[in-house]
């Protein structure tokens, strides 16, 4: 276990190879890598880079820029349910540093990020953050270095966000809004993530959750999908959903819906 991300990071792992060891340090340091490029704290961060290049291209590094293309597509495919341009609010709440960029807006839509190439362009005086995806994606990027080191079956969970491989059956609980525990079943071969969102967070539920259709209901929301980016995405998109919608929306999204309670 080693502190990233925000969170407490463990990886497991069953293989008959001898070289596990090296193989979850691999995978430990494939998520510090993510940490270091997308991180909204670290002025010196792709996405911060980004952030203060206000209408200016800028050459993004693989994964940023593989994490630029998810993030407007979700927020795109989601109507702004997920929504990655919101940095502007979370800035002005507190939540988010102020790295002296001027002249924001509080939030934008997927139009805003224009792709070209390795380059991307703001194309509006948005602030992008990737908190609502990037755990997931980095959590997928060790689940991809433990199988490109021959490791048979693993597990990898990053304060909530957990993705299984192979024979694995990984017994699940979440944590409630009063602060007990609940079982969810066995994970294999799959990905769940988990947001508890409160009217007003607090130490022991820390996580904002802005989006830009509605005000977020308070509840524990969990999804399933095949990746670990995809599930921690569709738990804010079912944090902002309305009620009717969110089952099937999350559905067409890729993932599925697991005990959704709203206080």
């Amino acid at each position: 276990m080693r502190p990233l991300l925000g969170t407490y990071v463990e990886i497991g792992a069953q293989s008959a190879q001898s070289k596990l060891a090296s193989a979850i340090d691999a995978a430990f340091e494939a998520i510090q890598e993510i940490q270091s490029l997308l991180s909204f704290h670290d002025a010196g961060s792709d996405l911060s880079r980004l952030n203060a290049a206000q209408g200016e291209e800028v050459i993004l590094r693989p994964h940023s820029l593989r994490m630029m293309r998810l993030a407007k597509a979700m927020t795109r495919a989601s109507g702004g349910r997920f929504n990655c341009t919101v940095g502007g609010t979370l800035v002005r709440k507190g939540v988010l540093p102020d790295h002296g960029i001027k002249d924001y807006l509080d939030s934008g839509n997927a139009d805003d990020i224009e792709l070209r190439g390795n380059k991307v362009r703001l194309c509006r005086p948005v602030l992008l953050t990737l908190d609502g995806i990037a755990k997931g994606y980095a959590v997928d990027c060790a689940i991809q270095v433990l199988q490109q080191h021959g490791v048979e079956a693993g597990w990898v969970n990053a304060g909530g966000d957990l993705r299984v491989y192979g024979a694995l059956v990984l017994p699940v609980q979440r944590r409630e809004m009063n602060g007990e525990f609940s079982a969810l079943g066995g994970l294999s071969n799959a990905a769940i993530a988990t947001s508890c969102v409160r009217k007003t967070p607090d130490a022991d539920f820390p996580a904002w959750i802005v989006g830009d259709l509605h005000v977020p209901v308070s509840g524990v929301w969990s999804a399933l999908a095949r990746t670990a980016w995809r599930a921690d995405a569709l738990t804010k998109v079912a944090a902002v959903a309305s009620e009717h919608e969110r089952e099937a929306l999350i559905r067409d999204l890729g993932g599925k819906l697991i005990g959704g309670i709203a206080a």
